[in-house]
């Protein structure tokens, strides 16, 4: 039943308690104490909505930025991290194998602001080593949700 309903929620956060227990054969009351327990356990950590910011006045830049670091002794990667997800502009972290250690994830309002994020906030942190950071220039999917579809070409084919 948690896997389903793990599943389900993150297929669609916005899911009720009484749609998730008929899809599962269970009841509502059970449903909702199992995703109460899940939210305890820190298993379900948020809920959220995925935006085409594209389709809004809002201006906005993501980055992606590898980091290598050099982890510290008798707490490796971890607090290091925990320095990096601190900051407001960072809304993922991950570590990662090959040639840098970690991935992050950044949201500013301009490529400048991310530049300076990098420049300023990032580099700076003790134990990093060295940066590469790669904007975002188009969004076609997230968390599992297509954002924009190719445009289909609408020119004659030649034969």
């Amino acid at each position: 039943m948690r896997e389903k309903i793990l599943e389900l929620l993150e297929k669609n956060a916005r899911m009720s308690a009484a749609d998730i227990a008929a899809c599962i054969g269970s009841d509502e009351k059970s449903v909702e104490a199992e995703i109460a327990r899940l939210e305890d356990e820190h298993i379900i950590c948020g809920y959220h909505a995925v935006i085409d910011w594209n389709r809004t006045n809002e201006e906005k830049a993501d980055a992606f930025i590898e980091v290598k670091v050099s982890p510290q002794r008798g707490v490796g990667f971890d607090q290091i991290a925990e320095r990096i997800w601190q900051y407001p502009e960072v809304s993922g972290i991950q570590l990662i194998s090959g040639a840098f250690d970690f991935a992050v994830l950044i949201e500013g309002k301009s490529m400048r602001e991310v530049a300076m994020f990098v420049s300023e906030k990032l580099s700076p942190i003790e134990g990093v080593l060295s940066t590469s950071t790669s904007f975002v220039l188009k969004n076609y999917k997230e968390n599992g949700v297509v954002i924009e579809r190719p445009k289909k070409d609408e020119r004659l084919e030649l034969s």
